[in-house]
């Protein structure tokens, strides 16, 4: 059974490149139930697979990071799919057109487009952006992806949220930052308690207002990436800048003293969106791994590094660890901050738009090996979350990733084998309408009773 609520968007017939073919929005939130599957999809999945991403209603839209949030949701439950879903976020801007920032130049945090990730802390369900306040959404049965408002954690966060916090697995804190203000202080670090109170909230003092997208947790450090894109309010479009000549460089905090000093240190002029894992490799080194981009533009891609932190010598070391094109890495988030020993990551061509993602890459971190899974012609998949199959971190489990198809221009979830990704899908789930591409999301298991 489908059913279908239209809304105010139509397919663009604009000839820019995050308007057209699968970047294109689509036109209505659908409802169904009881989806197809081919294949057997692993009963241990009772839970929802979010995905967020631009859905923009207006077809003038300016740029694919601006498009209204959207979140598609499938729900599966005992070897079914029981229903698919997708939802606009209901933030201030799309109900009432709030704007950003109002006539006197003041800074709304409730205006949001809420269309890059969706994670889950403190028993909340909070779809993100980095320029705003995260919005909280409602995965109760009978509420499925409905907008409950924006969350400020009591009136205590006054600063914009990024869209990649950490969870540490072991304390259960949720460690994020805010930046992109037009004043100093530019950066704010952030610490939630496992109840989702906020802690700490402390200023960063960096000369520039820079554009920091994500960033490292290990056990003992905070890592923040300060690196050379640059707001520039007289681009069109995203208003920053790649500016070389500002620097490069990562800077380290302890955990155990989150008001103490910040360590900097000198890296290669480059730009990375996301980082794949850090750890600590004894009391002064720490291991990061990175999509590393060699400058910020869009015929540019990126490829895993390694950067090796060492706090007596105080330099870094860089080292490319492979020459396939990836981006959107992700790892089993219940090893964050630790030696994971296995990444994930979309393997990209480069259009004119920038990276479309082709393939899924399984990186053995210890030994140097990839295995590839290319999902065939015309079959591009989006970020693959990591949903395991028991309580062992980083023991066996699966990959879920939304596929399009350009040949009928349809989408699927495909779910792989994490430790065979190379085989055919274990299943794969027909989708009632196509699935954009987009940003982040994640497997978000039913809670523990």
């Amino acid at each position: 059974m489908t059913t279908a609520n239209p809304t105010t968007a139509t397919e663009s017939t604009a000839p820019v490149p995050h308007m057209a073919g699968n970047f294109a929005p689509v036109k209505d939130e659908v409802t169904a139930y009881d989806l197809p599957v081919t294949g057997t999809i692993p009963p241990e999945l009772t839970g929802w697979f979010l995905r967020n991403g631009p859905n923009p209603r207006d077809a003038a839209s300016r740029h694919w990071f601006f498009g209204d949030g959207m979140v598609h949701g499938l729900r599966l439950e005992g070897g079914r799919a029981v229903s698919y879903r997708n939802r606009w976020v209901r933030t201030a801007s799309f109900t009432d057109g709030t704007p950003a920032v109002d006539e006197l130049g003041r800074r709304n945090l409730t205006a949001s487009a809420a269309n890059t990730h969706v994670v889950r802390h403190a028993g909340r369900t909070l779809a993100l952006v980095e320029s705003s306040f995260p919005y909280e959404i409602d995965c109760r049965p009978g509420h499925e992806l409905e907008t409950i408002g924006a969350h400020d954690f009591g009136g205590r966060l006054t600063t914009a949220m990024t869209a990649h916090p950490k969870t540490c697995p072991t304390t259960g804190e949720l460690h994020f930052f805010g930046y992109g203000g037009p004043h100093p202080p530019y950066l704010t670090y952030h610490r939630a308690n496992a109840a989702g109170e906020l802690e700490v909230s402390r200023p960063i003092d960096v000369p520039a207002p820079t554009m920091m997208h994500d960033f490292h947790l290990t056990a003992a450090h905070v890592v923040f990436m300060d690196l050379p894109v640059v707001f520039d309010r007289s681009r069109p479009g995203m208003p920053y800048a790649w500016d070389p000549e500002y620097g490069a460089r990562l800077g380290v905090l302890r955990r155990d003293d989150p008001y103490g000093e910040i360590r900097w240190l000198s890296i290669d002029p480059c730009y990375v969106f996301h980082a794949l894992n850090a750890h600590d490799d004894g009391a002064q080194r720490i291991v990061l791994h990175v999509a590393r981009y060699p400058d910020y533009g869009a015929d540019n891609p990126s490829h895993l590094w390694r950067w090796t932190i060492d706090l007596a010598s105080g330099t870094v070391s860089e080292e490319q660890l492979d020459d396939q094109f990836c981006e959107f890495p992700r790892i089993d988030d219940r090893l964050a901050g630790q030696a994971a020993r296995f990444g994930h990551a979309i393997s990209a061509e480069v259009p004119g738009s920038g990276p479309i993602p082709g393939a899924l890459l399984r990186y053995d971190l210890h030994s140097g090996a990839v295995v590839r899974h290319d999902f065939g012609p015309g079959r591009t998949p989006s970020e693959a979350a990591f949903a395991p199959a028991d309580d062992r971190p980083g023991g066996p489990g699966w990959l879920l990733s939304y596929v399009h198809d350009a040949a009928d221009d349809t989408s699927d979830l495909v779910i792989l084998d994490a430790e065979d990704v190379s085989a055919a899908p274990v299943a794969t789930v027909h989708l009632p309408q196509r699935v954009p591409y987009g940003f982040h999301g994640n497997w978000l298991p039913d809670p523990v009773s």
